[in-house]
């Protein structure tokens, strides 16, 4: 994959315009967050719910990553620290299939097994690196905006193998998150474009395509999952293969 002959040094030719830019969300758009999550997830649980089956393990792990987000969502607001968060939404999934956590050092212990083999799993989608091999050839600066915090995001990239994205975004950062106008616009000015030059892409609907859109960049949905939503009038590729114009 390389970046189209006809754009002159520094742009980036898109089927949504001519861009100078690039911003990034990270998990589960350069990083497959999603199957790092349920491996370890699986991995750590499995003494705790002997024979669980397949369906099980998948609804286990769905209820961990998409039904318990409004942890997340307290974290993000102060109320809970990152591995406050993490805990309880392993106990709401465990609780699902009636198996409750305890205090102290069962939780202690659940917890740290999967902090400690979560990161070896979060690895790039297979899109990733092409598409950051191109950008580099058409020498268009790139770099990510995530809702977490900088240091975490930093050390997730460099596990991953993307030590490349040196210009990031975290909460800590400026204090906010997204879709607050401020992440987008600071990720802007670390590259050094203009955000109505600069492409912003995320796997999330509302915080990554319509925030940065909001934020006068061009933004677009990554929908890997194929995801219909009929009142959705804004950029959308199912892959970053298709960026490139």
């Amino acid at each position: 994959m390389t970046a189209p002959s006809q754009a002159p040094a520094g742009v980036l030719q898109t089927p949504f315009g001519a861009v100078r830019g690039v911003l990034f969300d990270i998990d589960d758009t350069l990083v497959d967050l999603e199957y790092s999550m349920t491996t370890a997830l699986r991995e750590v649980s499995e003494h705790l719910l002997p024979g669980l089956d397949q369906a099980g393990w998948e609804r286990f792990g769905r209820i961990f990553t998409h039904e318990t987000t409004h942890y997340y969502d307290r974290y993000l607001a102060g109320e809970l620290t990152f591995n406050e968060q993490r805990l309880l939404r392993g106990r709401a999934a465990l609780g699902h299939f009636g198996v409750e956590l305890a205090d102290g050092e069962e939780s202690h212990q659940w917890l740290s097994a999967y902090m400690e083999k979560q990161p070896a799993y979060v690895k790039p989608f297979p899109d990733v690196l092409p598409l950051l091999d191109a950008l580099d050839q058409a020498g268009v600066p790139y770099g990510a905006v995530s809702n977490n915090v900088h240091d975490y995001q930093r050390a997730k990239l460099d596990g991953a193998g993307l030590e490349r994205i040196t210009h990031l975004v975290g909460t800590d950062t400026l204090g906010v998150a997204k879709p607050h106008p401020a992440m987008y616009l600071e990720g802007v000015r670390l590259l050094g474009t203009g955000p109505a030059e600069t492409l912003y892409v995320g796997d999330n609907r509302l915080l990554d395509a319509e925030g940065s859109t909001a934020a006068g960049l061009v933004g677009v949905w990554l929908n890997r999952v194929g995801e219909v939503v009929d009142d959705f009038e804004g950029g959308m590729v199912a892959s970053l293969d298709q960026l490139l114009g």
